[in-house]
């Protein structure tokens, strides 16, 4: 079995894991579920006229008649870079994720703690927002150039979290959901890239270019280097939003600190995700 193959039925078997580790968790581990109570309602204390216009239009980037146009897009430039191939696993993937969500939805609800006025069902785990913003984050990486990988995966992890953020702002599922959609996503594209890579073992497209050694398209620090720069750039945003109105954060965070760290997990396992696909893919 090739090394990337099996790397990637490892890394979709740790994601079926961790997926009944956070399902059960959020339903049936009360502290996990206030606290999962706690970190929406720091999300929509947030809530404001103008960030609610933003988030709405956000979020509904991933909704069904938005995301039909855009989950195109890798398919269409894989196809364009003459890698049929993987235009069928990304097709596959982003077809196979989103179905599995919905499949899941109803057979896993459970109980939650309620949030103050907010009529979220208990079939909401896991999000369909947030394992289609995924998914097409991970098939993007794999549709773009290798050399381009890195950027793509930075960028696309940023659009991932952006519409689970704008989400949980308008209240439309827990936190948890957000991290069962991420993880549903990451699984299929695992098993994707599984499933391509024992094709391609068995069937070279071309039997001198599958002799030859796989090569680093980019070192570690380069794959790294984007997401970094995202970091980067939302620390200095945070310090500037603190500069600004340093009382009313500090007392924001003091009375939801929960909050912060939620949001904090939840961007920092996207920004994982999509950086750990990158360097999967790395040599070519």
């Amino acid at each position: 079995m090739p090394r990337r193959a099996r790397t990637a039925l490892i890394g979709a078997a740790t994601g079926v894991v961790l997926l009944a580790v956070v399902w059960y968790a959020a339903h049936y581990i009360a502290p996990v579920r206030a606290a999962d109570a706690s970190i929406l309602n720091g999300f929509i204390d947030l809530t404001r006229p103008r960030l609610d216009r933003l988030t709405t239009f956000i979020a509904h980037l991933c909704s069904p008649n938005e995301y039909v146009f855009l989950a195109a897009l890798p398919v269409i430039v894989a196809l364009v870079r003459r890698r049929p191939r993987s235009a069928v696993m990304i097709a596959v993937v982003l077809l196979c994720a989103n179905e599995t969500t919905q499949l899941l939805k109803p057979l896993l609800a459970g109980p939650r703690d309620p949030i103050q006025w907010v009529p979220i069902g208990t079939a909401s785990w896991p999000s369909g927002h947030a394992t289609a913003a995924m998914s097409l984050a991970l098939c993007s990486v794999i549709a773009a150039p290798p050399r381009r990988r890195p950027m793509v995966a930075a960028a696309m992890a940023a659009f991932a979290v952006a519409v689970s953020y704008s989400f949980l702002e308008l209240a439309w599922h827990y936190p948890s959901d957000v991290l069962g959609g991420f993880l549903v996503a990451g699984t299929w594209t695992l098993l994707g890239i599984a499933g391509l890579s024992l094709v391609e073992a068995r069937f070279p497209e071309n039997a001198a270019e599958a002799a030859r050694p796989r090569r680093a398209s980019f070192s570690v620090g380069e794959a790294l280097a984007p997401v970094g720069v995202v970091t980067g750039v939302a620390f200095v945003l945070a310090a500037l939003i603190v500069v600004l109105r340093p009382h009313e954060v500090v007392a924001y965070v003091r009375d939801h600190e929960a909050f912060v760290i939620g949001a904090g997990g939840i961007g920092a396992l996207g920004l994982l995700l999509a950086s750990g696909l990158t360097l999967m893919l790395r040599r070519t």
